[in-house]
């Protein structure tokens, strides 16, 4: 799919309050927010469910959703509000010697995860806050109470994306379990939180998991419970469920927090934190707008991210010969499995045509508690590995979907598909040792100031960076001609295991195709 890199694309449509498609950042943080299990689940919420095990070992107490609010929380809890940095930013992977973050095994395996699915769109940082969301959730489903009201299960939290990776580390910023009252109130307010927010950050933090033996020995004994080999004390009795037992508990006098009743008072923190709750604050809202969105003050995030009602997904286009390969899927958000239902793609091109096909169902996708579902359609109405042939000379301009009879075309705007430049199936292997002769058609009349490849490299502090990686393809000194519509520009690449992007400048504006291409697939080059 071709794509837009600046943000001009990045507006909102008033009713849906959604974004315009394409929009590359949005369209992956949008998808990592709620493409979480079944057809196209994304890779982060593999690490996340189930709720009550630990993916280490059984009976030990544990449980890795609880690691994920932590490792949010620790990160988060750098933040000065006087000079504006720290915050969520993804600095923990930098200073493991903070107290209490690399003291527990769980941040650095939390970490391991999330720095392995990282990309250019999505930063670390915001996978760290995205676990923890998730996580919350998607919690156990129990009955819990807020505001005198109840409620079953995690609630839903607002997500906002745009997150950057720290290059440095910030100062330790995590209250310590032997420091006072006073001591926590101005670490807290050092954070920008009241003192109702910082009972309501405990409460949140606290509702779930507790505290190792291993690591905190001068906190919690040996527990020798068969049913919790890792002698964790728990801070509530509901410890794998998101609820508010652990101020209740305290509050009725039936605690057994570590961190209130343990054999150290020097570190009954929670008793401090907790001792001035009479309510207990919505947990949502601190839990999201107040701890996942505190960054530093040279970061904007992006608006609340909301689910588009129709997306198109992996769209790519493949120029062969005359034809050309439209790959992809459509996601319907709010619908299940209807065998009755019908679904088509529309299409404009170059010389005024229109086309038109059916779609094939594909799948279905859920959040992991089930609390909302989408159905998937493919492009190609007889198999999912399989693509719509388009003439390469007519293109493609623009897409839109009819569901049941409903025209679905974002307000009119069209889903705006692109195909100035592409990658053409003529790239092949030559030689020995093997050179890969990397070939991108670019449509005539397009005119680009560059056309080069891309790829996704990390930095020395392990942020993902692109432009570093542009390798520029020459062009021809005589046209090459691919059909009458295509030329081709083309390079000579020496790493044949290395997969690569593709991207253009034309008039200025930087473009990029999302799609990946491994150059030991490429077949032999005709002798």
């Amino acid at each position: 799919m071709l794509v837009r890199l600046e943000a001009l694309m990045i507006s909102f449509i008033a009713v849906a309050n959604a974004y315009i498609w394409p929009s590359p950042q949005l369209d992956a943080l949008e998808a990592a927010r709620f493409d979480q299990q079944g057809f196209n689940a994304n890779l982060l919420t593999g690490f996340i469910q189930p709720c009550d095990t630990f993916q280490f070992g059984s009976d030990t107490g544990r449980a890795n959703a609880a690691d994920w609010i932590r490792t949010a929380y620790h990160d988060m809890a750098t933040h000065n509000s006087t000079d504006g940095t720290g915050g969520l930013d993804a600095s923990i992977r930098l200073q493991k010697n903070r107290y209490g973050q690399s003291d527990g095994f769980d941040n650095t395996m939390t970490l391991i995860f999330l720095l392995d699915i990282v990309n250019r769109y999505i930063s670390t940082a915001d996978n760290i806050a995205l676990a923890a969301l998730i996580a919350i959730e998607n919690w156990s489903v129990t009955v819990f109470l807020v505001a005198s009201h109840l409620h079953s299960g995690g609630p839903e939290i607002a997500f906002r994306g745009g997150r950057a990776d720290a290059a440095v580390p910030n100062a330790p910023g995590v209250p310590e379990p032997q420091q006072d009252l006073a001591s926590h109130i101005a670490s807290f307010a050092r954070q920008e939180f009241t003192q109702a927010e910082m009972i309501g950050l405990v409460v949140c933090g606290h509702t779930f998991g507790g505290v190792q033996h291993d690591f905190f020995p001068d906190i919690v004994n040996v527990l020798n419970d068969t049913t919790d080999t890792e002698d964790v004390a728990h801070f509530d009795t509901t410890f794998v469920t998101f609820d508010n037992n652990v101020a209740l508990e305290y509050i009725s006098g039936t605690t057994q927090n570590p961190l209130v009743v343990g054999f150290n008072d020097t570190t009954n923190s929670d008793k401090c934190s907790l001792i001035r709750s009479t309510s207990i604050p919505p947990l949502a809202q601190i839990c999201s707008r107040r701890m996942l969105d505190t960054v530093p003050s040279n970061v904007t995030l992006t608006d609340v991210i909301t689910p588009l009602p129709v997306k198109p997904s992996n769209v790519e286009l493949i120029l062969d010969g005359d034809t050309l390969q439209l790959w992809g899927q459509v996601r319907l958000w709010n619908m299940t499995e209807d065998p009755t239902r019908t679904v088509s793609m529309l299409w404009d091109d170059h010389i005024g045509g229109t086309g038109n096909a059916t779609l094939s169902f594909a799948g279905l996708s859920s959040s992991i508690g089930g609390k909302y579902s989408a159905v998937w359609y493919g492009f190609n109405a007889t198999s999912l590995l399989s693509f719509l042939s388009l003439d390469a000379i007519a293109g493609v301009t623009n897409l839109s979907f009819v569901v049941d009879g409903q025209l679905e075309d974002q307000d009119g705007l069209g889903f705006g598909l692109q195909d100035g430049f592409m990658f053409s199936q003529t790239s092949c292997l030559f030689g020995d040792p093997v050179v890969a002769n990397f070939a991108v058609a670019v449509r005539n009349g397009v005119s680009p100031t560059r056309v080069y490849l891309e790829q996704s490299i990390t930095d020395s502090v392990q942020r993902v960076s692109v432009s570093m990686s542009e390798i520029d393809i020459m062009p021809p000194s005589e046209p090459v001609a691919a059909n009458a519509a295509y030329s081709l520009w083309s390079i000579n690449i020496t790493e044949e295991t290395t997969s690569y992007g593709i991207g253009a400048e034309i008039d200025g504006v930087k473009y990029s195709m999302t799609d990946m291409h491994v150059m030991v697939l490429f077949p032999p080059c005709p002798a």
